[in-house]
């Protein structure tokens, strides 16, 4: 037990620091609009959207992405409200709405454009967007800039804009006219991708495929200590690797220098992965965060997602993001913390591959995808009727803090936006199948919750959770992920042993952008994490695997050691980490 004592001595520690403060975890649970784009839906009427951006305007947060028709505000990054509006006017021939908006806090205003490869377009202001407020500020912007990010220098009071999204192009910058907001002098090309050098920025989702060249796109701006971290993704949206790499000058429109710890938001492991074309903003207590791009690409290559994590600069002035158990319960604090500490309650997966029961199945959209931790697959009941229901079998009675439910999208009806919608449901708990308590009562849900994450406010303890549904927005009752979060009767993992990492050596002719990894299998894990990095303490990269004992990483740069450790986890707890390993 002297294991288990020590997880929850760890966990009442960071309970302590982080306090009775709320939690989320991704996806992010947010009234998606549904693809617009017809072509995009010939396999299925889905949920679709990325390239997200999040600014903290005036103490209240402001979250935009692509092809919403309208955006979100929230006091507290929990509790989104959406506010319906169209940017586009009728002379900007284009499909997408908005798509890959460019959003910044410039004075009293919040200053927004979309995507564009012409010019007059219309760049947006705002001093009062909560309640959708908005004028012209330049009604023919003559920038025509795709993917674009406007970054206002508030220590030199000059703005500029940086675009690009291309297998062939850099990214661009240029400076605006601070009164104007038109372009100064000519763009500046300023970085351009090195899969050469750098492997993950090889396309593909393993990094392997030669037949296409690599995508770089979304720029974003950031500016701390006096120097200018220009952001990108790479290598393209449709993969698990998909993560964002940062350069690093003292001017902002030249002289950037590749960090050495790239790519600083990558997940391509877990529930939901990829991490690519986000926006790093601090909250209200000087906590930095990045939002950026989870994939599901399913029906649509473009089938995305939003998820958030816990960002920063150290005390080196290297950015970072914290994804390991990137979709687990995450806090939001309430004051100001380290990002590079544990930021999780210490609430396990209870349900990861356990016995399910459903009211039906429809075809091969079989129930064990419930509880595999794979976003990409989903369970679906023969209907979206009232009393269709799943059970699942924690196989013990286990303490439950929260729940997730991922709704999948099958035979949806809906293209681009709806309003009004909501999903509706009632979670009940047991212990033999036979007397059931309600664990939430969401039957008069007036919201669209299509991640809808449930933190009780007391836990509850049983073997058994049902979800069943009242009523459904569209289509079928169809779960990607029931996914139940708490702490378990067990012990914590063995530490993983015998951990090795096989990589050609410097002087050698062989493949060092990739390594393959190994290790022993520990019959008390449901998985691993493993963490890299370019300095022994600084570990800050993470790779979630489950049911494996090797991993074949591919996104290491080509010139530069690296380091390694792992470490293995279930329902009850996490191991401790093993030795770090040095490979040249």
């Amino acid at each position: 037990m002297k294991k288990k004592f020590l997880f929850l001595a760890v966990f009442g520690m960071f309970s302590h620091v982080f306090g009775q403060n709320k939690t989320y975890a991704n996806p992010m649970n947010l009234d998606y609009g549904y693809t617009p784009i017809p072509a995009f839906a010939t396999n299925g009427k889905h949920r679709a959207t990325a390239d997200p951006v999040i600014v903290n305007h005036k103490g209240t947060y402001y979250l935009f992405s692509t092809n919403q028709w309208g955006y979100w505000w929230s006091d507290d990054l929990s509790d989104w409200h959406f506010v319906e509006r169209k940017f586009l006017r009728d002379k900007n021939k284009v499909y997408d709405e908005l798509c890959a908006p460019a959003v910044r806090s410039i004075g009293d205003d919040l200053v927004v454009i979309g995507s564009t490869h012409t010019k007059e377009f219309t760049l947006w202001k705002s001093s009062d967007p909560k309640n959708n407020k908005w004028e012209s500020l330049v009604d023919d912007f003559q920038v025509g800039a795709w993917d674009p990010d406007i970054f206002y220098d508030e220590d030199q009071d000059r703005v500029y804009i940086y675009w690009g999204s291309s297998n062939v192009y850099p990214l661009y910058g240029q400076e605006l006219d601070r009164k104007t907001f038109q372009p100064i002098g000519e763009k500046v090309e300023l970085i351009t991708l090195n899969d050469q050098e750098h492997g993950w920025e090889r396309f593909g989702e393993y990094n392997d495929n030669t037949f296409l060249q690599p995508f770089m796109e979304g720029a974003w701006m950031t500016k701390h200590n006096g120097k200018y971290y220009l952001q990108y993704g790479a290598p393209g949206t449709e993969f698990s690797g998909y993560g964002d790499g940062v350069y690093v000058s003292d001017k902002p429109l030249g002289g950037f220098q590749y960090q050495s710890h790239n790519p600083f938001s990558y997940k391509p492991g877990g529930f939901i992965r990829g991490a690519g074309h986000g926006a790093t903003f601090q909250d209200n207590y000087k906590n930095w965060w990045h939002i950026t791009t989870g994939i599901i690409s399913l029906k649509n290559n473009f089938e995305r997602r939003n998820v958030l994590f816990p960002s920063g600069f150290d005390q080196d002035g290297i950015l970072y993001s914290n994804t390991a158990y990137g979709d687990y319960p995450t806090f939001l604090p309430k004051k100001s913390v380290n990002h590079t500490q544990n930021n999780t309650p210490g609430w396990m997966l209870l349900n990861f591959n356990k016995p399910v029961q459903v009211s039906s199945t429809l075809g091969g959209y079989k129930a064990n995808y419930l509880v595999d931790e794979d976003i990409k697959t989903y369970w679906s009941a023969k209907t979206g009727n009232k009393g269709e229901n799943i059970i699942s079998d924690l196989e013990d009675q286990l303490t439950i803090h929260a729940i997730q439910i991922n709704y999948a999208d099958q035979d949806a009806e809906f293209l681009g936006k709806t309003i009004g919608k909501s999903h509706q449901y009632i979670l009940y708990g047991s212990n033999d199948l036979k007397k059931w308590s309600v664990i939430t009562d969401k039957s008069k849900n007036t919201k669209d919750v299509p991640h809808d994450y449930i933190e009780l406010d007391k836990p509850v303890k049983y073997r058994y959770v049902k979800l069943e549904n009242i009523k459904m927005p569209t289509g079928k009752f169809a779960i990607s992920g029931l996914r139940i979060f708490g702490k378990g009767n067990g012990e914590v993992p063995k530490n993983v042993e015998n951990f090795i990492v096989l990589r050609t050596e410097p002087k050698k002719k062989g493949e060092r952008r990739s390594a393959w990894l190994k290790w022993k299998q520990n019959p008390d894990a449901d998985g691993y994490v493993i963490y890299f990095g370019k300095k022994s303490d600084k570990l800050y990269g993470s790779i979630m695997v489950y049911n494996n004992t090797e991993y074949y990483f591919t996104g290491m740069d080509f010139s530069d050691e690296y380091f390694f450790q792992i470490e293995a986890f279930n329902e009850n707890g996490i191991s401790k980490k093993s030795s770090i390993i040095n490979v040249k």
